[in-house]
């Protein structure tokens, strides 16, 4: 189909989409990292997308980590389904789409233009997810730094010196913030996230106990404390977890950061960990506990460059 053929409005909706290991999350919804081909067609329609005369089933288990998300088709089958979602709140089944995405900060050089190109290999893409039609059009793929992007929205408000530990699932961003701008030699990306935490916990339970834990049930741990658990379990989850957040506090300080004077920011998916586990009730040391932080902050990004593009034309 010949993009003039088809009909629509010309309003670009910016969707800011964070690709985690272990979630994907957009500025409104949040779902497992999960993407399974499914050879006929499934009996139920939740969560189910269908492209290229395929279906898969999305969420559910999260895919196991790979070096990077390009070198297969899941993370663009996850990719279709958060545009989905994001367009079925906003109304809308047809849009012309910016896709605002992020990297952890330290491969952004290295990865941004395979990326770009994994995510925009087709300009005009219909598919069909819990058996609504939709058709977009990929007009750009926009990608920043994750965590960066997570304190976008308060960067103005920190003080000369701020250092951002952005805990993912499955690699840690700490960032030096000096004088409102990152200091990007100084930016170091660690493979120490939570699903390395779920790891050890399972290799713990393994030992003590000669069983595994499910990933769902112990998140709940992380989250709510796991209450339902039998207390053998909990017990070594816990311990796990609060010496997960001492390790991270020990990486800190090898950057050379005093735990007790550096004004710290935790972000992510492992800020409410360290918050509830880390044991720390300092001043100097703050949370922004919302998953969702690094989506909007794509989003708002990706919505400052549409505007700034606009004006440019206006302009010109």
């Amino acid at each position: 189909m010949k993009r003039r053929t088809f009909r629509m409005d010309n309003k670009i909706e910016v969707i800011g989409i964070d690709h985690g290991w272990s979630g994907m999350k957009t500025v409104h919804e949040v779902f497992t990292s999960g993407c399974k081909e499914i050879s006929t067609e499934p009996a139920f329609t939740e969560n189910l997308l269908e492209f290229g005369g395929k279906y898969y089933k999305i969420g559910s288990r999260r895919l196991e980590v790979k070096d990077t998300k390009v070198t297969d088709e899941n993370y663009y089958m996850l990719t279709l389904a958060a545009v989905a979602k994001e367009l079925k709140i906003r109304g809308r089944k047809t849009a012309h789409v910016l896709l605002a995405v992020g990297l952890p900060l330290t491969r952004f050089g290295d990865e941004k233009k395979e990326f770009v190109s994994y995510l925009s290999r087709e300009k005009e893409v219909s598919f069909t997810f819990e058996k609504e039609k939709y058709h977009i059009f990929i007009e750009n793929v926009c990608v920043y730094p994750q965590c960066y992007a997570a304190v976008i929205d308060r960067i103005d408000k920190f003080p000369e010196k701020q250092l951002v530990v952005d805990i993912g699932s499955w690699t840690v961003d700490i960032m030096p913030i000096i004088g409102h701008l990152p200091d990007e030699s100084a930016c170091v990306t660690q493979p120490h996230g939570i699903i390395t935490c779920i790891q050890q916990i399972n290799k713990e339970c393994v030992r003590q106990l000669n069983a595994e834990v499910d990933e769902y049930d112990i998140q709940k741990v992380m989250v709510s404390g796991g209450g339902d658990l039998p207390e053998k379990y909990r017990e070594i989850i816990i311990k796990e977890i609060r010496g997960y957040c001492q390790q991270i506090y020990h990486n800190i300080r090898e950057l050379g950061y005093n735990m007790d004077l550096t004004q710290i920011i935790f972000v992510g998916g492992g800020a409410g960990v360290m918050k509830r586990f880390g044991g720390l009730d300092q001043k100097n040391i703050s949370y922004i506990e919302d998953v969702k932080a690094n989506a909007k902050g794509y989003e708002m990004l990706g919505n400052a460059y549409l505007a700034q593009s606009q004006r440019k034309r206006k302009i010109g």
